[in-house]
């Protein structure tokens, strides 16, 4: 069961999957049936992550007052408690196979390596189908995908690549939440798995950007270099630090080489991220939901609305638009005020983009302080704070902030990461540990 959770992590978007606002997972159910079929071992998971079994139990609390007080939506409640439940159950089942059982972490690393090579691959070949205008496999894949991107009448933006993903702007996620964190962890482990990753990632990321899949993937893949970059970089040293400067100088002239050639980054750049293109705005919209319906209603600004009540949050936008100036009149840039909320938003959920802006709409500025002071502690209760620990961190605060699952894996591979004593390896040099060898070998 572990390893079929494994072996369907990057099959996100199908129509074969469990439908949740804007993806279609498969892996987080089965990791919880993972861990229900090891219940038995639970007891050792909940001692080692206490507080993480204790925060739903806070955040239900809170979603009291937004039920008893706004409305009470069966449906996208419990999806948004499933969620919650499932990124516990990713964590618990590292910890219960990895940790408890002890299965072999290098099948693992293999089986990902595997399976994000197929998933690469079936992206080729959807290229090549829209490339040369293969209708069999096009309409295959439109009917396997719960929302297509690859015939050229999608209202969601056609002829692009989509992999396995539930859209193509998820494939950094994957790339920078997922692959990226394992190949740091990998650097004193194994380094032919380290280069294994590596290429994957590489070779991913460049066909992602080469074949038109958005430009999502681009931004993603700039943030993670930076991010990179200055983790690994020894600033007081000259040689390196010359080094990161000239790559941060080839990726500027690449960004605007990119900005000239692809129509939709240089309409953002000339009109600006709202004006310039419509996802980049909805996004953005989407994300200003929860936090202008808290200006008009403070107390759920600390609250928050209710589990699954993201829908009375974009209508109590709604109503409150004629009090925000020059929403009386929207025009392009707040159009989504006006479509957004339909009465059937009730009963299919709603989405935020962003899976920090969902949190402090369901849950409040609370909740989302009860998150990060339960992150915050554990790091520091495990280990001292160190560049590698911070970069990941911004990292993953990142990639969550434009994606709205709760259940994703980045955040519980994080923490449970630096709950085995891995995560430092790869924030320490090769002079270092030669070093501390040398010491420790004259003791």
């Amino acid at each position: 069961m572990f390893y079929a959770a494994l072996l369907l992590l990057p099959v996100d978007g199908t129509v074969l999957g469990f439908y949740m606002p804007f993806w279609t997972p498969i892996s987080p159910w089965l990791f919880m049936v993972y861990v229900l079929l090891n219940r038995s071992l639970l007891p050792q998971v909940r001692r080692r992550f206490r507080t993480f079994f204790l925060l739903p139990v806070a955040l239900f609390a809170l979603s009291i007052v937004g039920w008893v007080t706004f409305a009470f939506h069966i449906l996208p409640a419990l999806w948004s408690f499933l969620e919650i439940s499932g990124a516990l159950a990713c964590l618990s089942a590292l910890e219960i196979a990895i940790r408890i059982k002890r299965l072999d972490w290098r099948d693992m690393i293999r089986t990902l390596i595997a399976v994000y090579w197929v998933a690469f691959a079936i992206g080729v070949v959807q290229f090549l189908a829209i490339k040369l205008d293969v209708p069999l496999i096009r309409d295959w894949f439109s009917h396997l995908m719960s929302r297509e991107y690859i015939t050229s009448d999608s209202q969601w933006g056609g002829d692009r690549p989509q992999f396995l993903f539930a859209e193509p702007s998820y494939i950094g996620m994957h790339l920078y939440g997922v692959l990226l964190p394992l190949m740091w962890i990998m650097r004193d482990h194994d380094r032919i798995y380290m280069k294994r990753l590596r290429d994957l990632i590489v070779v991913f990321a460049v066909g992602a950007i080469l074949m038109g899949a958005g430009i999502r993937i681009i931004i993603d893949t700039g943030v993670a270099l930076v991010i990179t970059l200055a983790m690994h970089t020894d600033f007081h040293n000259r040689g390196q630090a010359k080094r990161t400067y000239e790559v941060f100088g080839v990726m500027f002239v690449a960004g605007v080489v990119i900005g000239v050639l692809n129509s939709r980054i240089r309409s953002i750049l000339m009109q600006g991220p709202i004006a310039g293109d419509g996802s980049t705005s909805s996004r953005i919209a989407y994300m200003l939901n929860p936090f202008i319906a808290g200006i008009m209603n403070p107390f759920y600004a600390f609250v928050g609305f209710g589990a699954g009540n993201l829908s009375e949050v974009e209508h109590t936008v709604r109503q409150s638009e004629q009090l925000i100036p020059g929403i009386s009149n929207p025009g392009p840039t707040w159009w989504w005020l006006k479509t957004v909320w339909r009465p059937d938003s009730v009963r299919t959920g709603t989405i935020t983009m962003s899976a920090y802006s969902s949190l402090i709409g369901e849950f409040g500025l609370i909740g989302f302080i009860a998150l990060a002071a339960v992150i915050i502690r554990y790091v520091r209760e495990q280990r001292p704070w160190n560049r590698m620990i911070v970069c990941w961190l911004i990292l993953t605060a990142y990639l969550y902030v434009q994606f709205e699952g709760y259940a994703f894996y980045a955040l519980p591979l994080f923490i449970w990461t630096i709950g085995t004593g891995t995560s430092d390896a790869p924030s320490r040099s090769p002079v270092r540990r030669n070093r501390e060898m040398e010491t420790s070998c004259r003791r």
